[in-house]
């Protein structure tokens, strides 16, 4: 948008459920004396700890419900715990597993737990001897409150190859299907392999489903999947393989067809997808769940539409939206009374190096003076390009 957005390991394995808790050999660790083991709760107490975290906070209720939670502690020392912990859905529509990545600390007698997003999480995540130096990076980052503060812009391309295009089987709709907010889009086609958005850290949740944890507070889920990666904290690039389209519903909830299902995330919590660019879209709710759509530029696509993979688009970059169509302007200085330098096809991505006022204009967002100098030297208003934030995108000239 210009600047004018409206609001709009072995692993310790249990399944709790009433079910009988199945508890594997804990990862080997140093023993600790007697003193120190006396202060360190026990397995089931870790679990209650996590489990409870989970279901006091999980969304959408009807899974938050469920009976079935599992726990998987990956990594193990003395007085920490590293893993995840999973809440199972019904197997029927509208309904998805939810989940988090989480670490634990013993202090005083008791489980101190944080999930990923969690404010404290960055801090604990930090100080675990389980954590390794490259997850740190990411995970140690303190989350904040991005998109709420007028930022929306996510860095992500859309989670197939750049350059295939796939159909939007699903538009804009919430992670367990109706409820809100609409955090997630369901992908089908080209050739079903899953790819990750954005570079980060990736974690395999249960079968089917994968999280990749990225920089600036943000997450991106992916289910559904079929041979997806078992991993535990790997390091991927944008683009890196996590799986296929699938119809996998080992954790709750239901697929029609081939398909994965994208979450968005950000700071431990599902987030409006819409209004965020992935893949160079803006993707927008529609009257109801999974209607909606994306639009690049003045080209707009909808539900059961065919939606292009532009990459990622840059923190300092925008899109031409000529509001109809068209072409934009490209002139020597902030206004219309400066020479006319050639033009800009509408959907094309400029790299702005800084902003300055000028003259007004207004655009498919509102009104506004901005204009962005380009990397070419030229300038173009505001007005005409999505940049995802309110204001400058890369400062003041």
């Amino acid at each position: 948008m210009h600047s004018r957005r409206r609001a709009g390991g072995a692993a310790l394995s249990l399944l709790v459920a009433g079910l009988v808790a199945a508890v594997a050999a804990p990862a080997a660790a140093a023993v600790p004396d007697g003193a120190v083991r006396a202060a360190v709760p026990d397995a089931a107490a870790l679990t209650e700890a996590v489990t409870g975290k989970l279901l006091a906070t999980a969304t959408p209720a009807r899974v938050a419900a469920t009976s079935q939670t599992r726990v998987t502690v990956s990594r193990r020392a003395a007085g920490w715990a590293f893993g995840t912990v999973v809440a199972l859905a019904p197997r029927e529509t509208d309904a998805h597993p939810t989940g988090a990545v989480f670490v634990a600390h013993a202090e005083h007698g008791a489980w101190r737990v944080a999930f990923d997003g969690d404010v404290d999480f960055g801090a604990l995540a930090t100080a675990s001897p389980l954590v390794t130096s490259q997850e740190k990076v990411v995970l140690g980052s303190e989350p904040a409150p991005l998109y709420a503060g007028g930022d929306y812009r996510t860095g992500m391309a859309l989670p197939f190859a750049v350059g295939q295009t796939w159909t939007l089987t699903g538009g804009p709709h919430g992670w367990g299907g109706g409820e809100s907010p609409y955090s997630s889009v369901d992908l089908a086609g080209g050739d079903q392999v899953v790819r990750a958005a954005r570079a980060g850290t990736a974690y395999t949740m249960c079968q089917g489903w994968i999280r990749v944890i990225h920089d600036r507070g943000y997450a991106t889920d992916y289910y559904h999947l079929w041979n997806n990666i078992s991993v535990n904290g790997a390091s991927v690039a944008q683009g890196a393989f996590l799986g296929y389209t699938g119809t996998d519903v080992t954790c709750g909830g239901a697929a029609s067809g081939r398909h994965v299902h994208f979450g968005l995330r950000q700071d431990g919590a599902y987030v409006p997808i819409a209004g965020h660019d992935i893949g160079k879209w803006v993707f927008a709710n529609g009257a109801g769940a999974y209607q909606g759509g994306a639009r690049h530029g003045s080209a707009w696509v909808g539900a059961g539409g065919a939606l292009h993979n532009f990459g990622a688009l840059g923190l300092n970059q925008g899109v031409v939206d000529a509001n109809g169509g068209g072409t934009l302007t490209r002139r020597a200085g902030p206004g219309t009374g400066y020479a006319a330098l050639g033009s800009l096809a509408d959907g094309a991505t400029v790299t702005i190096s800084c902003s300055a006022n000028g003259t007004t204009h207004t655009g498919r967002y509102g009104t506004t003076a901005l204009w962005d100098r380009l990397s070419d030297g030229s300038w173009v208003s505001d007005a005409y390009l999505w940049t995802g934030v309110n204001g400058p995108v890369n400062g003041w000239c």
